[in-house]
């Protein structure tokens, strides 16, 4: 059983992520187990979090596990910006990190597939461009899901699980280079372990 620890910055982040290892670990005939650490209150606190965290495993020698995931959104600051600073934090450990940075924000990601949408919300979305402005896509996400006849009780993240477990994620990948990114550096890892 592979070992997965996740910092993420909201329930969006961590939804998708757990269900995107249980995909993956399916695919691979892989188990693995995610532990949670989630950082609400963004990027900063995601970061700060990370980073106590290595040096409470480096000041106690506890064992890392065999992955670790950071998940914050770009915000509108870019995929390279964003994943540079995460980086500098994860240097003593590169090796064991992936990056899960929705470039601009997570609920741009759930909107890409609309057949995926369709069979799982009831009713088709458009994907969305790419454009920078708080909570666009938390809007468009509530709004699509309210097209469809439903009421968005979480903005629409409740739909987050179902939708990414269909979701066809070599189309997502292709349509948003952040997706892409984690998507190939999560196969990368569960190759290498099978």
């Amino acid at each position: 059983m592979r070992e997965v620890s996740l910092f993420v910055e909201d329930y969006g982040h961590a939804i998708v992520l757990k269900t995107l290892l249980s995909r993956l670990s399916q695919q691979f005939a892989i188990p693995v187990s995610t532990r949670e650490f989630s950082a609400t209150g963004g990027h900063g606190r995601v970061a700060a979090e990370f980073k106590r965290f290595l040096q409470d495993v480096r000041n106690s020698n506890a064992p890392l596990p065999d992955l670790i995931i950071v998940g914050t959104d770009s915000n509108c600051m870019g995929f390279r910006e964003r994943k540079k600073v995460i980086q500098e934090i994860a240097k003593p450990i590169s090796d064991q990190v992936v990056y899960c940075i929705p470039d601009p924000h997570i609920e741009r990601w759930l909107l890409l597939d609309s057949a995926a949408f369709k069979k799982v919300v009831g009713a088709g979305c458009r994907a969305p461009d790419h454009k920078c402005e708080r909570d666009r896509y938390k809007q468009l996400l509530a709004e699509a899901v309210r097209a469809a006849g439903q009421t968005p009780l979480l903005g629409g993240l409740e739909q987050a699980e179902d939708l990414v477990q269909v979701m066809d994620l070599d189309r997502v990948a292709k349509q948003d280079n952040s997706f892409g990114d984690l998507l190939t550096s999560l196969r990368t890892f569960f190759r290498q372990w099978a």
